[in-house]
Order: structure tokens, then sequence, then C-alpha cells
């Protein structure tokens, strides 16, 4: 994600009775806040796909969907993880410069914030694929992690986000008042348990029978000269 440049001016600037380091501290500084700027119009742009998401109200098409983005979005994650740590970028460091780093450090906050709003809302499905991955539960511990350093979540309506999904997911310890915010002011979006089952019993005998086909496909083949003898 391109953030917008910084005035060359700021670069030469000589602040009275200050050092480079503090000069160096507000131009990273300034890197954050243009970042949070930007943060905020991708989130409504994800809440636009996530409203979406609920108003299907079909939970085999919720099912497939969630599968088939939470698949991408931990791939991402990976990946961007990857460049981060290759590159020795700390959250808490100095915001990147460089376009690749800018754009896996915004990958990581912006899909680990993602994570947490269908998790919050669609626990049942996604407990389904996340509780037996456990390279998605480092991810997302990693993601997290990462995120609560950032500074990005401090304030705003983001504040509770990664504690929430933390506590949701059993990555921290639940305290006595938790609630699922939205599993409770928007029950129905959450499926009943014998509704949830059966679309689960559904997608696996899909899903096997989609597995057959290409083990078939992928069985021996008689060559062209073997059938013309």
């Amino acid at each position: 994600m391109g953030l917008l440049a910084f005035c060359p001016f700021l670069l030469v600037l000589v602040l009275p009775g200050g050092s480079r380091a503090d000069l160096e501290k507000q131009r990273v500084d300034s890197g954050l806040e243009i970042y949070k700027k930007l943060f905020e119009v991708k989130r409504k742009d994800q809440m636009n796909a996530l409203k979406n998401l609920i108003e299907l109200n079909d939970v085999n098409q919720q099912y497939k969907i969630i599968d088939i983005m939470l698949k991408g979005l931990f791939k991402v994650l990976e990946d961007s993880r990857a460049v981060l740590i290759a590159a020795d970028v700390p959250p808490d460091g100095p915001f990147p410069q460089d376009e690749k780093l800018k754009d896996a450090y915004s990958h990581v906050v912006e899909n680990t914030a993602f994570f947490g709003d269908v998790v919050l809302r669609f626990p049942k499905i996604v407990h389904h694929y996340f509780d037996r991955n456990s390279n998605w539960n480092n991810l997302i511990r990693w993601g997290i992690g990462f995120c609560n350093l950032t500074g990005v979540f401090e304030r705003g309506p983001h504040s509770q986000l990664l504690g929430l999904m933390a506590q949701e997911l059993g990555i921290s310890e639940k305290s006595p008042d938790y609630r699922n915010p939205f599993k409770a002011d928007h029950s129905e979006f959450f499926p009943s348990a014998d509704t949830f089952q059966k679309a689960l019993r559904e997608e696996e005998k899909r899903r096997k029978k989609e597995e057959k086909r290409k083990e078939i496909r992928k069985g021996p083949r008689i060559s062209r000269s073997q059938s013309e003898l």
C-alpha cells in the first residue's frame, strides 16, 4: 500500500535544541499517522465486505466463502511476516519507508484486524477451521503481538478488537466479564447448532466426493500405444 510522500524539507529541518533522533522520531510518527488514516479507509472497505457476507443469510455459502477467505488471509499473513522478519522490522520501531516493507506491514495489520472481525461475528465457522490448524494459531498469535506494539490500535473504534479476538480464540485467558458483543446484539447472524452442524456435514460430504473425483482423475491412464494393441 503506497503512503503519501513526506515533504522534502522535513529532512533538512534543524529544530532548536533538538537532535537528529528527535527529527527521525517526528518523521516516523508522521508516517504512522498517515498510515492510520489509510487504515481507517481500509477498515470501511472491510466492514462493507463483512456486511455483504452477513446479509447472505445462507450458512452453506458463508461456510464456503469463509473457508476460501481464511486460506488466502493466512497465506498473505505468513508471507508478510517472512518479509518483515527478514528485514528485521520491529513493530514498535521506525515506520517502514521501503514500499515492499510498507505493503508487508499493512497486510499484517489489516488482515489481523479483519480476521478479528470475522471470528467475532462467525465464531462457530471460524473455530471449525482455526482450531484444527496449528500453523494458523501461531500466525495469528504473532499477528496480534505485532499489532499490539504498532500503536495503530491504541485508541479509537478498534482499541478493543485485538483483546476480544484473543479471548474468543483462547489465545489469552477470558476475563470474567468477557462477552462477544456481536453474538449478543446480532444473534440472527449465528445459526443454531443443528442448522450449523447440518451445513458442516453437507459440506464435508461435498468435499469427500470432490477428493474422490480428483483421485480418479489422477489414477493410471492407458497410453495410446497400449490401447491400440
